[in-house]
Formats: structure tokens, sequence, C-alpha cells
């Protein structure tokens, strides 16, 4: 190709065909590049200047609008699994990791090699994997010196004999891990349809653990790791907020059927039915005020301050846990009202530490309905299986309580038990968390907040069932930027301006 004059070219079929096709992954994924510049048009270099300065303008005010999708896995039965957890792409070639959803906790970490105490096997039927800080080459240590060798909250933060910025976390079953942290990429999905989603990676920082104590150890419900969503300056929505590729507001969906699963991203799933109650100001969990339960729509005569922080540790909503708890003055009061409402239709009899009944007629049926009434007029209505468990035993159903006392601390925990078949909203920005029932096998509609800017980008939820379609789709869409990208170069090269 030759050029003319030193202030002037020829742009001469630069997109080599008039309209040149790219077809991925079948006839229904096809892109079409459209000349821009006829091929006799003459533009000087000062021209084509202005014009890359106002598409980068472009670029820099419009990024790419999606929401970050985490897969969700496991269920709620405590008699089958117990826990959910999802699965996170770390390090440079990214390895995938199985972690705890917890919003309890602030931190992700996962198991390191090399790990004393941690297990080698799951009974979760997943193959567990250690993070080799050696095998990836964007890895590094963070120092004791480096700002965020810390977190708001729960990060019991050290500096090991050889600098290296160090944890160690206490978990309220007992169990326990330390490490130290490591600054990488994480790899995630941003969802922009319900049928494309792009790979996208951002730096982050998570815990490199090398020590695991109590039921951590053990392999019956074994991860790799822990997924943490609390508020502190570690936890993945901070992190990744920080960075403008979240806002800071995050929801799940989680299956409560015996097939589990579920959906979990970045952003509100909207619902017209979602109520809402404020969370509790400077707690380093997502305390709410819970105010008062209803059997049956009667009040039980429990005093209020037991769910409050004025006399122990209020009330929590933690997908960590996977039954819910009450202090001893709620609990007995709740266990006698359920009692007398079903003691017609069967017996209570103990199972381990579960207050359960025989019922002989009515099935299920027969349990009233509870409700958990918070601050802000906001309730949370569960039938009878949002807080009982089921079993069989010689031929009968045995249908046990979930909620479980807890008489050595007064604390309520509000686990996957009643947080199951319901969108969860965490808004950290407005400071409140909401829930509507829903069928969490169904499609989500999510809205992000951006800069201020509010956008509904995606009507999405078990948008994987379709993974073949999308990732062609993907494919076209990194194969239309690496032709933009052959075409810089080859114009860098045949046209020698400077």
């Amino acid at each position: 190709m030759a050029v003319d004059s030193p202030t002037g070219v020829i742009i001469a079929a630069v997109f080599l065909h008039a309209a040149t096709t790219i077809v991925c992954g079948g006839s229904d994924s096809v892109l079409k590049l459209e000349r821009l510049i006829p091929p006799s048009h003459e533009l000087s270099l000062a021209q084509l200047r202005a014009y890359d300065s106002a598409r980068h303008g472009r670029l820099l005010q419009s990024p790419v609008g999606g929401v970050v999708d985490f897969p969700v896995y496991g269920a709620s039965d405590p008699f089958l699994v117990g826990l959910y957890y999802t699965k996170v792409k770390l390090g440079t070639p990214p390895r995938e990791f199985n972690v705890q959803i917890d919003t309890g906790s602030d931190v992700l970490w996962v198991s390191c090699t090399p790990c004393n105490g941690c297990p080698k096997t799951s009974e979760l039927q997943i193959q567990l994997s250690f993070f080799d800080p050696g095998a990836s080459s964007s890895s590094s240590m963070v120092s004791c010196s480096d700002r965020r060798c810390y977190s708001n909250f729960q990060t019991e933060s050290g500096c090991s004999p050889n600098n290296l910025c160090s944890y160690s976390f206490k978990y309220g079953d007992g169990s326990g891990t330390s490490g130290y942290y490591i600054s990488d990429f994480m790899s995630f999905d941003t969802v922009i349809t319900s049928t494309l989603a792009i790979n996208s990676s951002a730096p982050f920082v998570f815990g490199c653990s090398n020590l695991q104590t109590g039921d951590l150890q053990r392999p019956r419900r074994a991860v790799d790791g822990i997924f943490g969503l609390g508020q502190g300056r570690l936890s993945v929505i901070s992190q990744l907020a920080t960075q403008g590729l979240a806002p800071r507001v995050f929801s799940h969906c989680l299956k409560g059927d015996k097939s589990g699963g579920g959906v979990m991203v970045l952003g509100q799933i909207k619902r017209p039915d979602t109520v809402y109650t404020p969370l509790v100001p400077s707690q380093p969990h997502y305390n709410v005020n819970l105010q008062s339960i209803a059997v049956n729509n009667q009040i039980l005569p429990i005093d209020p301050s037991v769910f409050t922080i004025a006399t122990g540790d209020g009330t929590i909503i933690d997908t960590g846990t996977t039954l819910a708890y009450l202090p001893d003055e709620a609990y007995v009061p709740f266990v006698q009202a359920i009692s007398s409402a079903v003691s017609q239709y069967g017996r209570p009899i103990t199972y381990e530490s579960y207050q359960c009944f025989d019922i002989t007629s009515g099935g299920v049926d027969v349990f009233p309905e509870v409700s958990l009434n918070f601050a802000g007029g906001a309730s949370m209505v569960l039938t009878s299986r949002g807080y009982l468990q089921m079993f069989s035993s010689s031929g009968s159903s045995i249908w046990c309580i979930g909620f479980q006392r807890m008489s050595h601390r007064r604390i309520t925990i509000l686990g996957d038990l009643v947080l199951k078949d319901k969108v969860v909203v965490y808004d950290l920005v407005r400071q409140r968390i909401g829930w509507a029932e829903y069928d969490c096998s169904l499609e989500v509609n999510v809205s992000a907040t951006r800069g201020g800017r509010s956008k509904d980008v995606i009507s999405t939820g078990q948008w994987r069932e379709s993974s073949s379609k999308s990732n062609y789709t993907s494919d076209c869409y990194y194969l239309f930027l690496l032709l933009q990208v052959v075409l810089l170069l080859h114009l860098r090269n045949n046209f020698r301006f400077l």
C-alpha cells in the first residue's frame, strides 16, 4: 500500500472486503464488519488521530455493562449437604476452587500448599484443590507494610518472621484457619444477557491457608475455602466495588430442594414484593433488628431485648450457618407454641439435638405458619417447610424443627434454613437487607448501579444451561476485538507516519 504524501493517506481496503462476515458457533452468531471510511477517501494524520481520540473517549465513558455472576451449588438440607458453595478462579493461569458462600465473614481464603490439617478429600463429591503461589505467574505476597494488610472487621492480621501479612480466623463452630495474604488475579463471569457472558479478571487479595482446625479438617463437608461476603475492606464485594467492577449491592437466591443450587450476583435482584429492614450500624456482621416472633399470627411472649445487641450479639443473617439459632428466652416459647399447634396430630420426640414430631395424620400441612417481624415493618413469613427438616423412620414421617437452642450465648442467627427459596438483597449503599419469596430455579432480573447511575442490565438465572450458545457468542466477541487489534497493527506496520 502506497503513501502519497506525508500528510495524507489513502485508506484502501483496510477492512479487507466491503463486508466481512464472521460466523461463530453456527448461523445464529454472525458479526458483519462494514467499512467506516470509503476506500477512495483521503484523511490526514491529524484527522485520524482526532477520530481515535473521540473513540477512546467513548470507550472510557462506556464500560461493558453487566453483572458479576457466581454459580451456586450445594443445598440447605443438613442430612444431605448442609451448605452452599460457589466456584472461583484464582491466579494465572486461572485455577478453580470450591468455596463456601459466607456472609458471616469478610475474607476469601483457599487452602494452599503446603497445609497442615487441610482435608485431602470431600464427601461432597468434589475434587479439592490447593493454591500454589509459585505456580501462578501473577502471584505476589502481601507484606506487613502494605496498606491492604488489614480489614475493617474480623481479620486478626499480624506479621510473620519473613515479613508476610498473616491472618488468623476463629469461626462460631470452634473451627479455625491461619495463613498469609496473597495478591493475584480473580477471574469471573460478567453476564451481559441471558445467553451471553464474558470472562473478566481483577487484582484481588485473598488468604492462603496453611493451617486448619476443627470442622474445617473433616471431609464430610470439606471445600477449598471460604467466600467471605461481609462488609470489611477485603471482602469479595468490597474489593470488586472499590475497583468499579461491581455495585455495593449483592443478592442471592438459594434453592431449597434436594437438588440445591441457585443464583448469586453482585447487583440487586429486583422483585416488586421485596421488603427491607435496616442494618444495625457499625456492626461486623449483617445485624438486623428482630422485634418479635409470631406463630399462627399470635405474637409469642418474648422480651424483644433478647434479639438486640444491647443485651447480647443481636440477630445476624448468615449464609455460612446451615440452620437457625435462638437464645433460650426465645427458643422455649417458640417450640412450645409449635408443639401445642400440632399436639393432636402426633407425638413429640427428640432426635439428636432436634425437637421433632412423629406425625400420624395430615403431614407437614398441620404445622403452623411462623412470622419473624423486623424493624421497618418487614416480616419474613415461614411456611412449615421454611423451618422444618424431614426424615423418614419405620415408614412414618418425622418432622424436626430446624431452629436450635443457643444456651451459652444470647444470639439469634438466621441461616440457610430460613434464607432458602427467597431472593435476599444486601444493599450496602442504603444499609439495608431485603427479601422476597421466590422460586430460585427461575430467571431473575438484576439491576446494577455504578457511578450513581442505575441500569437494568440483565435478565439472568440459570443461563449456564445454554452455555454452549453463550460461549460461541462470547468467542465471537473476542474474535471481533482481536480483528480490531490486528487491523491496527496492520496500519502501523504499513504506514510509516513518523
